[in-house]
């Protein structure tokens, strides 16, 4: 759990230092999305990164079931929340679940329409390498902009109690270190997240602006 919990929080960071450069060129995001693409390690990377998101599912399940079981009759005596316990520790599975669903609409929003789509029809795919074209049409509906939004608060609160029990889990702790740890994970988790925030924050903005209507599409 916490050993693919890590591996995914690298690949967030990848991915939230690739969105940034949309903010900086639109010409060098887009030369990252052809560069990325349907190519062989960038298919290879994807299928990777399933397997990784389907372990640390599925061990989230099943840890929760082996907790609960542990419990026995108790959990049914217990009304009041335990003291000095994180509300992200305490919900785990079901922030967990909320990034799934979020997951899946990225993948419709943006994997669909461009690896997928590259590997369906090839040279045929239209805007399949055009990266900056999904994120203005995507951000610029507000409805999906709320739902990014939501996914991302999520993912923070995930994020800032995973970061430091991952490490911890791994016996990076002691007395002095879980404080630390866990300050760090909290500063880690926030500028991960604010950076994919920008992004669908300045295209929402930048796409209902009268003034780049035009450059828009709208």
């Amino acid at each position: 759990m916490s050993v693919t919990g890590i591996a995914l929080v690298l690949f967030l960071t990848f991915h939230a230092s690739m969105n940034v450069v949309a903010l900086i060129s639109e010409e060098g995001y887009n030369w990252i999305c052809e560069m990325l693409g349907a190519n062989w390690y960038a298919v290879a990377a994807t299928v990777g990164l399933a397997g990784l998101v389907a372990i640390h599912f599925i061990y989230a399940f099943w840890l929760t079931l082996q907790n609960q079981k542990a419990r026995g009759n108790n959990k049914y005596a217990v009304t009041d929340k335990p003291e000095k316990v994180e509300w992200a520790s305490q919900n785990m599975l079901v922030l967990g679940i909320i990034v799934i669903l979020g997951m899946g609409l990225h993948l419709y929003n943006f994997w669909w329409h461009m690896m997928a789509a590259e590997l369906i029809d090839g040279e045929a795919a239209e805007n399949a390498a055009n990266g900056v074209f999904w994120i203005k049409k995507t951000f610029g509906c507000p409805v999906y902009s709320g739902l990014y939004l939501v996914w991302l608060a999520a993912l923070w609160f995930h994020l800032t109690h995973g970061i430091w029990s991952a490490l911890q889990t791994l016996g990076w702790s002691g007395k002095v270190w879980f404080n630390r740890w866990r300050c760090i994970g909290n500063i880690y988790a926030t500028l991960v997240v604010l950076m994919f925030a920008a992004v669908v924050v300045v295209f929402a903005v930048k796409y209902f602006s009268p003034c780049c209507a035009g450059s828009c599409g709208a």
